[in-house]
């Protein structure tokens, strides 16, 4: 029988953390940072596993190869079962979110649910694959506007898909390896989000902004020495767990210092919780 421990695997439990970050720093750039908010970033929960669970479903037959302790591939889950756990989280998720946030939520959510289920299914395997994993954080940040003004939450947005861009290209190697030139790109890339997150106006956001750069960036330079699979695969898991460290300077840059701090504090339990349940 599957046990619930299987299913944290399938879903990456622990990875979820790098997920409400995303609606709060939505929300603080659109001033709509309520109550609500929790709900709605229960909403990208759910749909951000459901993702993961189709992800496995998507990549069962490779996964037998290259990764066979996956919980389909090594028989601890069915693909009946795995889709169904897919199928129900994405319902929950659109369904939160349009009882949190009205139509305006639900206005985002289906086409993220829909961008998500197109990237494991369709365009992971393609040159697309990175932008359209960009694309669903980006839009997990708008989530978080509800009656705010898209266009406030914008930049956080695109900050936000910029970071989980060079995450996808990374992950795109992390079981072949690469050569230096990838790490040494996507380090590139890693300073200018992390000078885009950082605020001159408050050292909150700066400060969370440095944490961010040295976590993920210290991880891509000993990739840069080695860039074999599992130094790739710990580079990813590197920018996976400094996403809230990230979206803490974005809501901080917004004028919520004291959000962003607890938005980053995932941050100090999602490397510890990375080494009992992988978070790729």
């Amino acid at each position: 029988m599957t046990g619930w421990r299987d299913l944290a695997e399938l879903v990456r439990a622990p990875a979820a953390l790098s997920v409400p970050g995303d609606v709060i720093a939505g929300a603080a750039a659109a001033g709509t940072l309520r109550p609500r908010t929790l709900a709605l970033a229960g909403a990208s929960v759910c749909l951000y596993w459901a993702g993961m669970a189709a992800n496995d479903l998507a990549d069962r037959t490779i996964d037998a190869v290259e990764r066979p302790g996956r919980p389909i591939p090594s028989g601890r889950v069915r693909p009946g079962t795995a889709l169904g756990v897919a199928a129900a989280l994405t319902g929950a998720g659109v369904t939160i979110a349009a009882l949190a946030g009205g139509r305006r939520a639900a206005a985002v959510a289906v086409p993220l649910a829909g961008a998500v289920w197109a990237y494991d299914l369709v365009a992971k395997k393609t040159a697309a694959g990175p932008a359209v994993m960009a694309a669903c954080r980006g839009l997990d940040v708008l989530l978080g506007v509800g009656p705010g003004r898209y266009r406030a939450a914008v930049p956080a947005a695109v900050t936000v898909a910029a970071h989980t861009y060079l995450i996808t290209l990374l992950s795109r190697r992390e079981t072949t390896g690469a050569t230096a030139a990838l790490p040494a790109s996507t380090l590139a890339g890693t300073a200018m989000v992390a000078g885009v997150a950082a605020s001159p106006a408050t050292t909150v956001g700066g400060v969370l902004s440095a944490w961010y750069a040295a976590r993920f960036g210290a991880a891509q330079q000993r990739a840069l020495t080695s860039p074999d699979a599992v130094t790739l695969q710990g580079a990813v898991t590197a920018g996976i767990t400094a996403f809230p460290a990230l979206q803490g300077a974005l809501t901080a840059r917004a004028g919520r210092p004291a959000a962003g701090v607890a938005v980053a504090g995932a941050a100090l339990l999602a490397a510890p919780l990375a080494r009992k349940v992988s978070p790729t």
